[in-house]
Order: C-alpha cells, then structure tokens, then sequence
C-alpha cells in the first residue's frame, strides 16, 4: 500500500470514505501517526490516525471536483434590463483553493468582490485593518470548521476547531461597524460551526443550526442574495434556504437588509 503523504486525498475508511480530504501534515503521538486533514468539497478540519485513511484515485477526485464546478456553473446569473451596482462583498476564507474558487464564482456572478486568503486563527487580528481599506457592505467570514467530539458538548467553544476565531472576527467587525454606523451584513462559520456564537457575537447569518457538513456553495449564495436585494427589502433565512443545500439545518440566522445600490 502507498504510503500516505503531505498533499494526498484520502477518506476514512470508517466512515465509508464519504468526505475526500486533503492531507494537510502528519504527526506522531506515541505510537501512531495522525493525519491533519481538511475537507476537499466541504469546509471541514478533521483528524484521523494513518490506518483509518486509504488514497483515492485521481479519477475519483476529478470527478468530485468536477461534480462541484457543474453546480457553480449551473447557478443562474441575476439579470436585469438595469445596470445594476450590488453591495460590495469582503470574504475571508481560510482556505486558499477555496479563496480562488470564491473569487471565480463571484466574478462570474458579476458581484463586487474582494476574497482574501487568512488562516482562520489570524482572522481576528487583520479583519478591522481590511474592513477600512475596503469598506464593504457585506463581510463573509469562513474557512474550515468542525467539532472535535461530535454530539457532545455543544456549548464548548473549545470543542470546535475555528469557531471561536470566527466569533472573534464577528466582534471585531461589529466594532468597527459601530463606529462606522455602516449596517454591515456578516456571514460567519463553516462545517459544524457554532452557531448560536456566532449569532450572539453579531452575524445576521451563520452555520450550523444542526452542526452539520455545509456545502462550498452555501455563504457564496447568502452573499449573493444580499448583494442583489433592494435595501428596503429584509431577507430572512427563509428568502435563502431552498437554495442552500441542506436549508436551515446547514444556515440560519436573524437576516439583514438587501444591499442594492441601484
């Protein structure tokens, strides 16, 4: 059998192989090695020892990825007989491949965007510095996520794997929005978020009300439905679910009025 390296694509054997990750470095404890993962579809961090993996075959990851291209192709454009100015987007991902994904569909889409790659743990420290040099109306904030004792502990920061970043991020930016008295619109979290922190320190949307696997698509379409909404109109998560893949159980939140310019 190959040997698992840096930069492989592997699935959990005990999991049916379900989530394809990336490996993003390996480590020792004791007498085994422990595989640092992130989610290659999906905006999940992970752990698992190096038994439990097995490589897929570059056939099955291009079809995956392929699978994911499709359905951000087949998102319909907004269209109108106006020329329309939508909201300008700021989005912090801490994932790199996902940051240059982001960015195609948002310029595909037509959309003022500004997408910057930032680790998750320095989120808090840059997002009030790029918010004055960029002054959006919307801020998404995510990267990869994910509970460390799944269904347990569900009101522990410290079992999530970022969200106490994001939620620090979200507080530095309502900060800034109050001195700015902007109205920013925040979306925050990623795979198993926490979200009610995320709500209670400012995001008008945020993952995951059922701490699930949230789709790459899924703060991109909030984003998008915000940016092209007329700024009297409110939109709730009810305005936005059907086109999200799991609904409310992936995304939920207090809504936000439409950033339309004209």
């Amino acid at each position: 059998m190959k040997e698992i390296r840096k930069g492989d694509i592997v699935g959990r054997k005990s999991y049916g192989k379900d989530i394809y990750f990336k490996v993003n470095h390996i480590i020792k404890r004791t007498d085994e090695k422990i595989a640092i993962l992130s989610g290659l579809i999906e905006r999940i961090e992970a752990d698992s020892p190096i038994e439990d993996l097995e490589i897929i075959s570059k056939e099955e990851v291009v079809k995956r990825i392929r699978n994911l291209d499709k359905r951000i192709i087949s998102v319909k454009e907004k269209r109108s007989n106006q020329k329309l100015i939508s909201g300008k987007i700021l989005h912090l991902d801490g994932d790199r491949k996902y940051s240059e994904k982001s960015y195609n569909y948002y310029k595909k889409v037509g959309l003022n965007a500004t997408v910057k790659n930032i680790p998750e743990y320095r989120q808090p420290r840059v997002v009030k510095r790029l918010l004055e040099i960029y002054n959006p109306d919307i801020l998404v904030i995510t990267g990869h996520d994910g509970m460390l004792k799944r269904g347990k502990k569900y009101h522990d920061i410290y079992n999530y794997r970022n969200s106490r970043y994001f939620m620090e991020t979200v507080k530095e930016a309502r900060k800034y929005d109050k001195e700015k008295q902007k109205n920013l619109v925040i979306f925050a979290g990623a795979c198993q978020s926490y979200f009610e922190a995320l709500i209670s320190a400012g995001a008008n949307f945020a993952s995951s009300p059922a701490r699930i696997l949230i789709d790459f698509l899924d703060p991109l379409l909030v984003a998008q439905k915000i940016a092209t909404t007329e700024k009297y109109k409110y939109i709730t998560i009810d305005d936005i679910a059907y086109e999200l893949r799991d609904g409310k159980d992936g995304v939920g939140g207090i809504g936000a009025n439409g950033k339309l310019k004209s």
